[in-house]
């Protein structure tokens, strides 16, 4: 019987950690630990979708409208860091955090209603096609080009670093639809299945030895202009709406204070060099209780950006460059800390023992496994989704710098 004395939030943790002890079971756990990449592979992240969309928890910050859960923003923190303590598959987030949004605010009805379902029921995986070559964090120099033909977008170029573009069947894209004035004014976005005639993937394997990253080619790939969001040339404004979402989507300080909490029962139990344990080593524990400050700062200005939020709605462009800078930076530093734990352990090969289907067991304890992994594929973070040095360029230019 439940106690009527508890808050709604009280009896809303208890739902939470009720279903995910039924539903996160010894397997998916076991798979889970031995992921070393962003986001969970293909296998277990699809597993977990099914799981939370049989729910009506797989898109925790959509309106009701549109499918989601309808959460409060309390509720939404206290799903994330429960997630966050016991470790769940880490979905991708091109298409619930990212597009969906996107089609929510520049969609036509009948967008809507073709993509969002499929998104959230996984029907669609979805890759994200920003960056080329030569335009990284220079976004609007890009290259790619989309020249209309009837009532199609013939478009010819390449896209780089594609997330998660190996195992996605959409892909949005920015193109640049108009050459002349100023390159910002002529850039569109566009979808498109990644089966369409034309389309080919290469991937990119990572310093970490996972296959997350893609090179897409586009060769005179026809996209149809019914699958443009916003107007043609006014595609810029869509994608920075997109990037909100990314530099600043999610529970910053949930996410970091877990993973310290991780680094911290890791330390407990490796020895130290004059005997105890390593978090009884004075200079171990002060790093590791600066960083904790630096986090419990990050979590209350994560807090103080997000409150005016609500469902479905980004936290707006400076707060997104803050987020983005305080996750990147700090997650390298919990990585950091984290190899500095395992010692020894650092050195192992490790990557046969990783993945839904090992091919060998780990080398040392346990929680060594992943460890490097994961400090080398978060070496990317202070550059995807829009460099550190251009998050400070914007913030500098919002202040008058």
């Amino acid at each position: 019987m439940k106690d009527m004395t508890a808050t709604e939030d009280e009896l809303f943790r208890d739902e939470v950690l009720a279903f995910l002890d039924e539903k996160f079971d010894a397997e998916l756990r076991a798979q889970t630990e031995r992921q070393g990449g962003i986001f969970a592979e293909h296998e277990v992240a699809m597993r977990w979708h099914k799981i939370l969309y049989e729910k009506g928890w797989i898109a925790p910050s959509w309106p009701k409208e549109y499918g989601g859960p309808g959460w409060t923003a309390r509720q939404r923190e206290i799903y994330s860091m429960e997630c966050a303590r016991i470790g769940t598959p880490s979905l991708p987030s091109m298409g619930l955090t990212l597009c969906g949004p996107v089609i929510m605010r520049y969609g036509t009805q009948a967008q809507k209603e073709y993509f969002l379902p499929r998104m959230l029921s996984g029907e669609h995986i979805w890759g994200q096609g920003y960056s080329e070559p030569q335009s990284g964090s220079d976004l609007a120099s890009l290259q790619t080009r989309a020249v209309r033909d009837g009532d199609d977008y013939v478009v010819n170029g390449t896209k780089i670093w594609t997330t998660n573009g190996h195992n996605a069947n959409w892909m949005f894209l920015l193109v640049r639809t108009r050459t002349e004035g100023k390159p910002q004014a002529g850039i569109s976005f566009l979808v498109t299945p990644m089966d369409t005639p034309g389309l080919t993937r290469r991937p990119i394997i990572s310093t970490s030895g996972e296959h997350e990253l893609n090179q897409i080619f586009f060769d005179d790939v026809r996209i149809p202009v019914a699958n443009r969001m916003g107007e043609e040339n006014e595609g810029w404004t869509v994608a920075k709406y997109l990037l909100e979402f990314e530099r600043g989507g999610g529970s910053l300080g949930v996410g970091l204070m877990a993973g310290m909490g991780k680094v911290k029962s890791m330390a407990a139990d490796e020895p130290a060099d004059g005997g105890g344990s390593l978090m009884t080593d004075s200079s171990f524990r002060r790093k590791a209780v600066q960083l904790e400050i630096d986090l419990i700062t990050a979590d209350w200005t994560d807090l103080y950006l997000s409150s005016g939020a609500g469902v479905g709605e980004s936290v707006g462009g400076t707060a997104a460059s803050i987020k983005k800078l305080l996750a990147s930076q700090k997650g390298q530093d919990i990585a950091e800390l984290a190899v500095d734990a395992i010692g020894i352990y650092a050195v192992a090969d490790q990557r046969n023992g990783l993945g839904a289907h090992p091919m060998e067991p780990p080398i040392g304890p346990a929680h060594a496994l992943t460890t490097v992994t994961r400090h080398l594929n978060g070496r990317a973070s202070t550059v995807f989704g829009g460099s550190s040095e251009i998050q400070h360029n914007i913030l500098a230019r919002l202040i008058g710098l």
